[in-house]
Parts: structure tokens; C-alpha cells; sequence
């Protein structure tokens, strides 16, 4: 039992992991240092928002079917004096597309979502012709689509419900910055604000995002994650798209609807893709140059596009593989990372939070075992192959 956690984050990722230590032991006592409570430059804020099963390794599925079950039951779970808050959950689907090349690893994917129990369909080209009229389906051989559990929700809504909840449940929230961390031998013994005020703490949890590589070298500990910019563009077309998905182009470009515009985006070439680039500027070229093009193709319609707002968020990307690392360092026994989500982290925040109280409450997993998701991958340097990166 630990009787005392300062948790360095507080997004969707660190208040998830707080309002999952309150529920389960009002006993503990939990600190959430956030040194910007408008989250204006987190990326649980400034992402493109979804959740999906469509993932080509099982604990990413169950993960996502846990964390479909929580946003569908926001409302009741993260009610407070009453106020039930709404994240604007549209379960319209992904529709991952793939090419004759891509076919087998898509048809090997569906296998195992479906085997997992995710509701997912396979079309076939001329299905997805009937399906998607406005599609341009000549050089697709196969697509998968989410009848349920997939779609798109309010990110910014959903942090701030997580840490109002938690807050109603006795986390306690102080905006300020982590400056230093102590350590003795093995165990991290307090933390260091910038406010001048110093926290013990029986567990530290690194929940920083895009910033956890700073807060992990304050330990002596080098996690491969880095701050990847990622630009998204909002845009409008006099197209009028029935039932349009979450669509992921093979070549990775995606959009969504946004109510009457769209959204879209892509990452950029792994050669042109450094590390902490200003989050107030926009890869203006990677729009007109992939982007657009790419949807005029995959879309005939949209060969009339028009950006109505563009703005840049962070991927906290592990470099290793593009998933996360959650648990202890074996140099640490009482600091839990939680970092790496590579543009995952909405909709794996609330399997993570309860994962990760869990194992510092029963020193163990009880529902969804992340133990995978460990640091010996990363020390013996054996990456887990996600097939369905995005």
C-alpha cells in the first residue's frame, strides 16, 4: 500500500491514473503537478480526438475495448454534484483502406479484432463501393470499417471531466512545474517545484507527455520518447460525404468529419520528422503537398478543398516501436512511467489509469495485463510490431 502519490501530468494520461487512485483507496493521497491547468499545448487537447479497435495486437485492442466501454459510460462514471459531462462520443467508424499489397496483413488484423471481439466488417472493393459512393475505390483491393465502438469525442472535454472528477474525489492539483526530482539509491523520495514548495512521495508517476523525456533524465533514467510535432488541417468542400468514417488512406493520410468541415492530417517522412519543432507553426507544405492530393484522389470531390484552421499538437512518440511504456524501471523501484503513446494516449488513458493504479495499489495487474507495455522491451531493445501505426 502506498500512502502517498505525486503523479507529474495532468492530462488525459496522469488524471486518468488519479481518478482511478481515488475511487479504488480514498485513502491515498494524490498530487497532480500540471503546470498549465488550460492545457493549451498538451496533446490530449490539441490532437485529432478518436478511439478505435482496429490495431494488429491484442493488448492495443483490449486496451481500446476498455476504453470505448469508459467514454460510452462518461456520464455516470465521472459524474460530479450531480452534472453528468458529455464529450460528443460519434461511434462513425474507422475505415482503414489497403491496397493489394496491404491485403493480407489487413484480412490478419480483422482476424484477430474480431477474435477479441471487436466489432469490425470486412469489405470487399465493390462493398465498399456500395457502401461509400463517394469513395474512389480502383486500386483498393480490401477495406475494414467499425460498425460500433470507433469513432471520434471531445478530447479537451474528457481531460477536464477526468480531472474535475478527480479532484471531487480528493486529488489534489497544483499548477506549477516539476524542477527536480530526488532520488536515493533506489527510490525517488521527493519532488521539487517551481513554486519552492518540495513533495514527498512513497511513488512518483511520469505522466509529461511530450515533456516526460526531461522528467525521466531528473531520475538518470534515458527514455527513447521525443516531442514529434504532428500538423492538422480543418477543412471545408462543398462535398456532402454520406456516413462519412475516420478514413485511413494506405499511404496513411486520414480525415474525419468535423461537423460541417473536416479534419485531416498525416505524419510527416520519418527523414523529416525532428524532435521538438515550435507547436506555433504548421507544416503548411505537407498539406499541399501529400495531403491534399492524396484526398483528391481517394475523394474526387475533394479536388475542392478549402483550410479553414490548421494548429500543431505533439505525439509523445516512442522511437523504439510507437507504444507506450508503462511500469517501473528495474533502477527504480517506485517511479511509474507512463509515457510513449505515439498518438494513442485519448483513447488508451483509461485502461492505462486503472492499469497503473492497480500496480501501485496491489502491486499488480487485476483487469488488462499491460506488463508488455514494460521497460525490458526497451532495454533489450525488442520493439512490438504494431502493424496499424497511424
Amino acid at each position: 500500500m502506498s500512502s502517498s502519490v505525486v503523479i507529474v501530468g495532468g492530462g488525459v494520461i496522469g488524471s486518468s491514473v488519479a481518478y482511478f487512485l481515488r475511487a479504488s483507496d480514498p485513502t491515498v493521497q494524490v498530487t497532480v503537478i500540471e503546470r498549465d491547468p488550460t492545457y493549451a499545448r498538451s496533446s490530449s487537447a490539441l490532437s485529432a480526438a478518436s478511439i478505435r479497435q482496429q490495431f494488429s495486437t491484442p493488448l492495443s485492442v483490449r486496451m481500446s475495448l476498455f476504453g470505448i466501454e469508459f467514454l460510452r459510460s462518461i456520464g455516470e462514471r465521472l459524474e460530479v454534484n450531480g452534472e453528468r459531462p458529455s464529450i460528443d462520443l460519434h461511434e462513425g467508424g474507422y475505415l482503414f483502406l489497403a491496397t493489394a499489397p496491404g491485403e493480407a496483413t489487413l484480412r490478419e488484423n480483422h482476424a484477430l479484432q474480431r477474435e477479441l471481439g471487436a466489432d469490425i466488417s470486412l469489405l470487399d472493393s465493390a462493398q465498399l463501393r456500395a457502401r461509400f459512393a463517394w469513395l474512389n475505390t480502383d486500386d483498393l483491393a480490401a477495406g475494414t470499417f467499425g460498425e460500433s465502438g470507433e469513432g471520434w469525442f471531445d478530447g479537451y472535454g474528457l481531460v477536464q471531466a477526468l480531472r474535475r472528477k478527480a479532484q471531487s474525489l480528493g486529488a489534489r492539483y497544483v499548477t506549477t512545474e516539476v524542477v527536480g526530482i530526488g532520488r536515493e539509491g533506489r527510490r525517488a523520495t521527493t519532488v521539487r517545484a517551481a513554486n519552492g514548495e518540495t513533495y514527498a512521495c512513497d511513488v512518483v508517476v511520469n505522466a509529461a507527455g511530450a515533456w516526460s523525456r526531461g522528467i525521466a533524465a531528473m531520475l538518470g533514467i534515458d527514455i527513447p520518447v521525443y516531442a514529434r510535432r504532428r500538423s492538422i488541417f480543418n477543412v471545408s468542400s462543398p462535398a456532402k460525404l454520406e456516413r462519412a468514417p475516420l478514413l485511413i488512406d494506405p499511404t496513411g493520410v486520414y480525415f474525419r468529419p468535423e461537423g460541417r468541415t473536416y479534419i485531416c492530417g498525416t505524419s510527416p517522412s520519418a527523414d523529416n520528422d525532428p524532435d521538438d519543432l515550435p507547436l506555433d507553426e504548421v507544416d503548411h507544405a505537407l498539406f499541399d503537398d501529400v495531403i491534399w492530393p492524396t484526398l483528391a484522389h481517394r475523394v474526387p470531390a475533394f479536388e475542392a478543398l478549402r483550410v479553414e484552421r490548421c494548429w500543431s499538437g505533439y505525439y509523445e512518440y516512442n522511437v523504439l516501436d510507437q507504444n507506450a511504456i508503462i511500469g517501473s524501471h528495474p533502477d527504480l523501484e517506485n517511479c511509474i512511467f507512463a509515457n510513449g503513446f505515439s498518438g494513442h494516449g485519448l483513447q488508451q488513458g483509461p485502461a492505462t489509469g486503472r492499469g497503473v493504479s492497480e500496480l501501485i495499489l496491489r502491486g499488480r495487474y487485476e483487469t488488462i495485463d499491460l506488463s508488455p507495455l514494460d521497460w525490458t522491451r526497451v532495454l533489450e531493445g525488442r520493439p512490438i510490431i504494431e502493424k496499424n501505426v497511424v
